[in-house]
């Protein structure tokens, strides 16, 4: 199954769990007016509650106030009594919700999921706390990547309990999104926004990604800046825009979007502005003249660096490098690559130096640095090694010329160029 690769998507993972039912006191508790039910139309028959046991409703009192309080050590030490020993089905059920959502929050999903069910089958409690517990089943599922049965359980929810929310298609069109139903995600979640007054952002999140998934990137990109442009200083938004703009390849509409929020100090990390720069140079590869667009990245870069906001490591100053280098600017490309040569862990800045500084007929200096890049280790070595031959010969130097292209025809990237060069230089063998 295929998910959308540049969002980050929660699945319910950070469910924000409380005990949802407290003990009652008696059975007249089920026969409470319908009017503040907040099942009043189910269709479940609401069994007669049998905790009879002041001990037991104390016990479980303080047991659920424990597992909300956070003391799992308390709360199971009093729940799991209760479980073991007491006659009450009702207080055996609810003993068991707070075991499982001690499970839960200990990250034992498959265990929660086991106590919750356990707890519905148990079948004594009014239907208020029965359907609200179906209903967490449900989110547990989810949780556990368990995503049809997340449905299953919903639709039960829904057809028994006759309760329609939000939340709950927000839940589906979540579990439709992960099975790759990107349709049936699409209807869900467009349902989950028009019941709320307030979207939730991963909503419109999987939204984005189920458009995009499908193949209806103008309305992924539609729905992207429409959210940016609701929340112009939600970085979470911005990148979420971005990425699904990247991902409907429509680079002009996300440079637009970054170049506003830049200069409405919306850009606020490293990565924001080195990404701004990456897709000026994308978008320039794709154009007749890459060098209008690989300055405005050298100029991004630039200004992030001047307020601190990106910062002085290998990897910017080498996309510094690679942007001037690209915008005709090949002495601030020298500077940048130089720069970022003290933090290298190879020789990649050292070797793409060099090979300017051949360009320029700066062999000396060249010849230095691309030896040093050699040194450090280059992923296409060969070609190093012929680029250092050439500074050689610019040098006069024919045996230091003929020295590195023979390390050249040890490379099977560089074989035949190599062994061709040498062999026209009287020095085959």
């Amino acid at each position: 199954m295929k998910h959308a690769p540049l969002f980050k998507l929660l699945a319910g993972a950070t469910l924000a769990l409380t005990i949802i039912a407290a003990p009652v006191a008696h059975a007249a508790h089920a026969d409470k007016d319908k009017k503040e039910a907040l099942y009043p139309n189910a269709t479940r028959k609401e069994p007669k509650l049998d905790l009879t046991s002041s001990k037991d409703q104390k016990a479980l009192n303080e047991g659920l106030d424990a597992v909300n309080a956070g003391d799992a050590a308390k709360a199971e030490s009093v729940l799991q009594p209760i479980l073991e020993k007491s006659k009450s089905k009702y207080a055996q059920a609810l003993a068991l919700q707070g075991l499982a959502s001690l499970k839960y929050n200990a990250g034992d999903l498959k265990g929660a999921i086991s106590l919750l069910t356990q707890a519905l089958a148990n079948g004594v409690m009014p239907n208020d706390t029965y359907f609200q517990l179906e209903y967490e089943l449900a989110q547990f599922q989810l949780a556990d990547e368990q995503y049809q049965p997340a449905l299953d359980t919903l639709a039960k929810w829904r057809a028994e309990g006759k309760k329609d929310t939000a939340e709950s298609h927000a839940l589906e069109g979540n579990a439709y999104y992960r099975l790759g139903k990107y349709p049936e995600a699409i209807a869900a979640m467009k349902q989950a926004m028009a019941m709320s007054t307030k979207p939730q952002s991963s909503w419109n999140q999987i939204l984005m990604a189920s458009y995009a998934e499908s193949g209806q990137t103008d309305q992924a990109a539609q729905l992207a800046e429409q959210q940016f442009e609701a929340n112009p200083n939600d970085t979470t938004a911005l990148n979420n825009a971005v990425a699904v703009l990247m991902q409907a390849q429509k680079y002009p509409e996300a440079i637009k979007l970054m170049e506003k929020a830049k200069a409405s100090g919306a850009l606020k990390s490293d990565k924001d502005y080195v990404n701004l720069a990456k897709l000026y140079l994308v978008t320039g590869q794709n154009q007749n003249d890459p060098k209008p667009n690989a300055l405005k990245a050298a100029q991004t870069l630039k200004d992030g660096m001047a307020s601190g906001i990106v910062a002085s490591t290998y990897d910017s100053y080498k996309l510094l490098g690679d942007a001037n280098y690209i915008a005709g600017k090949e002495g601030d490309a020298v500077e940048a690559y130089k720069k970022a040569i003290p933090m290298a862990t190879d020789g990649e800045a050292a070797v793409r130096a060099g090979q300017i500084l051949v360009m320029e007929n700066k062999n000396r200096e060249a010849v230095s640095l691309i030896e040093q890049g050699i040194a450090k280790g280059v992923k296409h070595q060969g070609s190093a090694y012929m680029l250092l031959a050439e500074a050689e010969r610019g040098l006069k130097n024919k045996a230091g010329a003929i020295a590195a292209m023979k390390k050249a025809a040890q490379d099977p990237e560089t074989a035949a160029k190599a062994k061709d060069w040498l062999r026209k230089a009287g020095a085959g063998k």
